[in-house]
């Protein structure tokens, strides 16, 4: 028997998520939204994902209202990709894969995660254990022991700078 490629016969809403999250490389584009990633060239050339894939990918994350294409160019018309408020509550998901991935699967902590205003290493679920609940906007982001100091790639290079999540690397990468 085939198998299926959707989970239509599934009466979940774990399911229902996983129809717009599930594919391969789709929570590796969300995941670098939050880093601040939104130009189709720098998702392509940080993730090393075919064009097709992501072109695929950032069209269903748009049409399920996740990602946001802006205009930020005219002549030729270029275009960004922004978490919408529907892509930023995805944060603990993402944040608790990772924290799960660092827990069980053996390899170096690349990347950390912080309270900007405390300072305070965040939980699993994305809280803060002296404060609680952190806005994304509030969370920093730096670089972890296992991380390469020397990336080939632009993105990653400038991912080697603590930086707060969301905020666009654009002006970085130029």
């Amino acid at each position: 028997m085939a198998l299926g490629k959707d989970y239509a016969a599934q009466e979940c809403s774990i399911a229902r998520a996983l129809e717009i999250v599930g594919e391969r490389w789709t929570l590796l584009v969300i995941r670098d939204a939050f880093y601040g990633v939104r130009r189709y060239k720098d998702f392509l050339v940080h993730l090393g994902i075919p064009r097709a894939v992501l072109a695929a990918r950032l069209q269903t994350l748009t049409d399920a209202g996740i990602l946001e294409k802006r205009r930020y160019q005219q002549s030729p018309p270029r275009d960004e990709y922004v978490l919408t408020d529907r892509g930023v509550q995805l944060w603990p998901t993402v944040r608790s894969l990772g924290a799960w991935g660092n827990a069980h699967v053996p390899g170096p902590e690349l990347r950390t995660f912080r309270h900007a205003a405390c300072g305070t290493g965040l939980g699993s679920y994305g809280e803060c254990p002296a404060c609680g609940v952190v806005p994304v906007p509030e969370i920093e982001m730096a670089p972890g022991p296992g991380l390469d100091p020397d990336p080939a790639d632009a993105v990653s290079r400038a991912l080697l700078t603590p930086k707060r999540l969301l905020q666009p690397l654009q002006a970085e990468l130029a």
